[in-house]
């Protein structure tokens, strides 16, 4: 019996059919493909290792600069505090310079004007006896003057009388027994010493006692 031709519609029908029996095969087993991955996987850790174990010369040269870049900069570093340590040495060394300037400016000045002080006092023991009262009071007003100006630059005067001897500060001119005085002590002061701000501008001459035979 001959075959009836197919229409279009059911040529249509039947690609349908054949599409959706061809999609109803059955798909790749859900084992097949996790074994692949794991297979993948693997096999990328095994280049990675292989890649990392082998010599590679531009990674170690860049590893070598990396460790001087950091031994340079750790250097610096050093440089710079040690540096900054100077700076402030100097510093502190010019501070001090200026500050002990600035103390003892006037120590040359003042040496002179001891001998005038010296000369005052002699003038106002030798006026005791003999002087007008006015005269004394003149002499002795000029020479509180002078220690007053002397006071407020900074100069003390050095007079040990009865005191123990120093000789950082004082200068035997004699040594005297004395059975009335501890050994090694001033007994008369012949000429006062004087101090500028704690540093010693003339030391005291003194006569010191000594123990008697």
């Amino acid at each position: 019996m001959a075959k009836e031709p197919q229409t279009p519609q059911q040529d249509e029908i039947d690609r349908e059919l054949a599409r959706d029996a061809q999609e109803a095969e059955p798909q790749a087993e859900p084992e097949t493909l996790e074994g692949e991955l794991e297979d993948a996987i693997e096999g990328a850790e095994q280049a990675a290792t292989e890649a990392q174990a082998s010599d590679n010369p531009e990674a170690e040269m860049l590893a070598a600069r990396v460790e001087e870049l950091e031994q340079s900069v750790a250097d610096a570093k050093e440089q710079q505090l040690r540096t900054a340590a100077e700076a402030q040495n100097v510093r502190r060394r010019a501070e001090q310079e200026a500050e002990k300037a600035r103390k003892f400016a006037l120590e040359k000045f003042v040496k002179e004007l001891l001998p005038v002080v010296d000369s005052l006092e002699k003038a106002l023991e030798a006026m005791q006896d003999g002087a007008s009262e006015a005269h004394r009071e003149g002499v002795s007003m000029t020479l509180k003057m002078q220690h007053d100006v002397l006071a407020k630059f900074g100069v003390e005067v050095v007079d040990p009388h009865g005191e123990p001897f120093d000789p950082q500060y004082h200068e035997a001119m004699a040594m005297v027994p004395n059975p009335e005085m501890e050994p090694n002590t001033v007994m008369e002061v012949m000429q006062k010493g004087y101090l500028l701000n704690g540093r010693l501008v003339r030391p005291a001459m003194v006569v010191v006692s000594q123990a008697a035979d």
